[in-house]
Protein backbone atom coordinates (compact mmCIF):
# COMPACT_ATOMS: atom_id res chain seq x y z
CA UNK A 1 0.00 0.00 0.00
CA UNK A 2 1.56 3.25 -0.96
CA UNK A 3 1.61 6.37 1.24
CA UNK A 4 -2.03 7.79 1.48
CA UNK A 5 -2.22 11.40 0.23
CA UNK A 6 -1.65 14.04 3.24
CA UNK A 7 -3.54 16.59 1.88
CA UNK A 8 -7.16 14.24 0.86
CA UNK A 9 -8.49 13.20 4.22
CA UNK A 10 -7.24 14.52 7.66
CA UNK A 11 -7.58 11.44 9.68
CA UNK A 12 -5.93 9.21 6.85
CA UNK A 13 -4.02 6.84 9.14
CA UNK A 14 -7.09 5.72 10.38
CA UNK A 15 -8.76 5.18 6.69
CA UNK A 16 -5.25 3.15 5.90
CA UNK A 17 -5.69 1.09 9.19
CA UNK A 18 -9.74 0.85 8.01
CA UNK A 19 -8.43 0.03 4.33
CA UNK A 20 -5.72 -2.74 5.72
CA UNK A 21 -8.87 -4.38 7.51
CA UNK A 22 -11.07 -4.01 5.33
CA UNK A 23 -8.48 -5.56 2.27
CA UNK A 24 -7.38 -8.55 4.39
CA UNK A 25 -10.68 -9.56 5.30
CA UNK A 26 -12.32 -9.02 1.42
CA UNK A 27 -9.64 -11.62 -0.16
CA UNK A 28 -10.24 -15.78 0.22
CA UNK A 29 -7.06 -16.07 -1.23
CA UNK A 30 -5.38 -14.27 1.32
CA UNK A 31 -7.56 -16.15 3.99
CA UNK A 32 -6.01 -19.12 2.21
CA UNK A 33 -2.74 -18.20 1.99
CA UNK A 34 -1.95 -16.76 4.93
CA UNK A 35 -4.14 -16.49 7.72
CA UNK A 36 -5.56 -20.49 7.24
CA UNK A 37 -1.47 -21.15 7.07
CA UNK A 38 -0.48 -19.32 9.49
CA UNK A 39 1.98 -17.11 7.59
CA UNK A 40 3.54 -14.40 10.23
CA UNK A 41 3.10 -10.76 9.37
CA UNK A 42 -0.66 -10.69 8.78
CA UNK A 43 -1.99 -10.71 11.93
CA UNK A 44 -5.48 -12.87 12.24
CA UNK A 45 -8.75 -11.57 11.99
CA UNK A 46 -8.87 -10.05 15.46
CA UNK A 47 -6.03 -8.25 14.38
CA UNK A 48 -7.77 -7.31 11.54
CA UNK A 49 -11.07 -6.23 13.12
CA UNK A 50 -9.04 -4.41 16.04
CA UNK A 51 -7.60 -2.44 13.15
CA UNK A 52 -11.22 -1.67 11.74
CA UNK A 53 -12.36 -0.39 14.92
CA UNK A 54 -9.39 0.87 17.25
CA UNK A 55 -9.23 4.27 16.20
CA UNK A 56 -12.51 4.85 14.83
CA UNK A 57 -15.00 3.07 17.42
CA UNK A 58 -17.27 1.76 14.48
CA UNK A 59 -17.95 -0.56 16.89
CA UNK A 60 -19.80 1.44 18.59
CA UNK A 61 -20.71 4.48 15.62
CA UNK A 62 -21.95 5.15 12.66
CA UNK A 63 -18.97 5.59 9.84
CA UNK A 64 -21.19 8.10 8.78
CA UNK A 65 -19.69 10.37 11.47
CA UNK A 66 -15.98 10.50 9.69
CA UNK A 67 -17.73 12.13 6.53
CA UNK A 68 -14.54 14.01 5.36
CA UNK A 69 -12.44 13.11 7.62
CA UNK A 70 -11.92 9.14 7.22
CA UNK A 71 -14.36 8.51 4.52
CA UNK A 72 -15.28 10.44 1.33
CA UNK A 73 -18.86 10.51 1.59
CA UNK A 74 -21.95 8.69 2.75
CA UNK A 75 -21.67 5.94 0.13
CA UNK A 76 -17.94 4.76 1.41
CA UNK A 77 -19.59 5.08 4.84
CA UNK A 78 -22.32 3.02 4.37
CA UNK A 79 -20.17 0.08 2.92
CA UNK A 80 -18.08 0.44 5.76
CA UNK A 81 -20.71 0.14 8.35
CA UNK A 82 -22.50 -3.19 6.99
CA UNK A 83 -19.10 -4.87 6.89
CA UNK A 84 -18.01 -3.84 10.14
CA UNK A 85 -21.32 -5.23 11.49
CA UNK A 86 -21.15 -8.30 9.73
CA UNK A 87 -17.30 -9.05 10.72
CA UNK A 88 -18.54 -8.02 14.25
CA UNK A 89 -21.44 -10.62 14.67
CA UNK A 90 -19.54 -13.01 13.61
CA UNK A 91 -16.53 -12.29 15.82
CA UNK A 92 -18.70 -12.10 18.77
CA UNK A 93 -20.41 -15.27 17.79
CA UNK A 94 -17.05 -17.61 16.96
CA UNK A 95 -14.85 -15.53 19.85
CA UNK A 96 -12.12 -13.94 19.18
CA UNK A 97 -9.37 -16.19 20.05
CA UNK A 98 -11.20 -19.10 17.95
CA UNK A 99 -9.23 -20.76 15.08
CA UNK A 100 -9.64 -19.10 11.50
CA UNK A 101 -11.30 -22.33 10.36
CA UNK A 102 -14.18 -21.17 12.92
CA UNK A 103 -14.55 -18.09 11.07
CA UNK A 104 -14.69 -19.94 7.71
CA UNK A 105 -17.05 -22.41 8.38
CA UNK A 106 -19.25 -19.71 10.28
CA UNK A 107 -22.98 -19.58 7.93
CA UNK A 108 -22.55 -15.58 7.69
CA UNK A 109 -18.68 -15.44 6.37
CA UNK A 110 -19.32 -15.15 3.02
CA UNK A 111 -21.31 -12.34 3.21
CA UNK A 112 -19.18 -10.37 5.71
CA UNK A 113 -16.75 -11.27 3.14
CA UNK A 114 -18.76 -10.11 0.43
CA UNK A 115 -19.60 -6.82 2.43
CA UNK A 116 -15.99 -5.70 3.59
CA UNK A 117 -14.96 -6.50 -0.40
CA UNK A 118 -17.42 -3.75 -1.78
CA UNK A 119 -16.03 -1.33 0.82
CA UNK A 120 -12.41 -2.53 -0.08
CA UNK A 121 -12.65 -2.07 -3.65
CA UNK A 122 -14.73 1.17 -2.80
CA UNK A 123 -12.19 3.06 -0.78
CA UNK A 124 -9.43 1.50 -2.71
CA UNK A 125 -10.80 2.73 -6.12
CA UNK A 126 -11.42 5.97 -4.62
CA UNK A 127 -7.47 6.34 -3.18
CA UNK A 128 -6.33 5.37 -6.74
CA UNK A 129 -4.99 1.89 -5.74
CA UNK A 130 -5.78 -1.03 -7.00
CA UNK A 131 -8.23 -3.03 -5.42
CA UNK A 132 -7.19 -6.49 -6.66
CA UNK A 133 -3.43 -6.53 -5.03
CA UNK A 134 -2.80 -8.39 -2.23
CA UNK A 135 -2.82 -7.33 0.94
CA UNK A 136 0.40 -5.48 2.42
CA UNK A 137 2.13 -6.99 5.58
CA UNK A 138 1.40 -5.14 8.69
CA UNK A 139 4.95 -3.99 8.53
CA UNK A 140 4.10 -2.54 5.91
CA UNK A 141 1.29 -0.98 6.55
CA UNK A 142 3.37 0.24 9.63
CA UNK A 143 5.77 1.53 7.25
CA UNK A 144 3.07 3.73 5.30
CA UNK A 145 1.72 5.17 8.15
CA UNK A 146 5.21 6.67 9.82
CA UNK A 147 6.85 7.73 6.02
CA UNK A 148 5.55 10.98 7.14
Amino acid sequence: MSPMPLNDLPWWRWRANVRSALHMLSDPAFHQSCWAAGVPGYGDVTDAVYRLVEDTWLDNWSAEKYVGTVFRDSQEATLVDVAVLRVLRILHQVGPDAPFSAYLQHHGWPEAVRAAREAHVRLATADGEDPDAPPVSLDQLAASLHAV
